[in-house]
């Protein structure tokens, strides 16, 4: 089963036990977090793609670390002006597992009785 969700501006296909780096998220570690913005979910036989959110469809994760990502360098030059900028960035990151795509649990109905069927003579 996996599913397709939205965070930070991005879409991200994920699936049970995924590790998955997002962009910042304002979650302590080691807390539990929930995306309900979810796009399309497949679960082997039937998919379901929202409009543009999948209904009671919720995908639960763990936050294990946050960081920053490799050093970038950006380097701006024009030929024969003596102009020349160099600078870094490091994007923050928060490093999440994915424990689990949770769909509404099965209503259970009750089995209805029909009325018993009165002959007339």
């Amino acid at each position: 089963m996996y599913a397709v969700i939205e965070s930070c501006g991005k879409q991200y296909k994920v699936a049970e036990g995924d590790v998955v780096f997002f962009e910042k998220l304002d979650v302590e570690e080691r807390k539990k977090v929930t995306f309900d913005k979810v796009v399309l979910v497949s679960d082997g036989e039937k998919i379901e793609i929202g409009a543009p959110y999948v209904k009671d469809i919720k995908v639960e994760g763990k936050v294990i670390a946050h960081g920053k990502a490799k050093k970038i360098i950006v380097f701006k030059y024009k030929a024969k002006k003596n102009y020349k900028r160099k600078q870094g960035h490091r994007q923050p990151y928060t490093k999440v597992e994915i424990t689990g795509i949770k769909k509404p649990a099965a209503k259970k109905t009750a089995a209805k009785e029909e009325p018993a069927k009165v002959e007339e003579k």
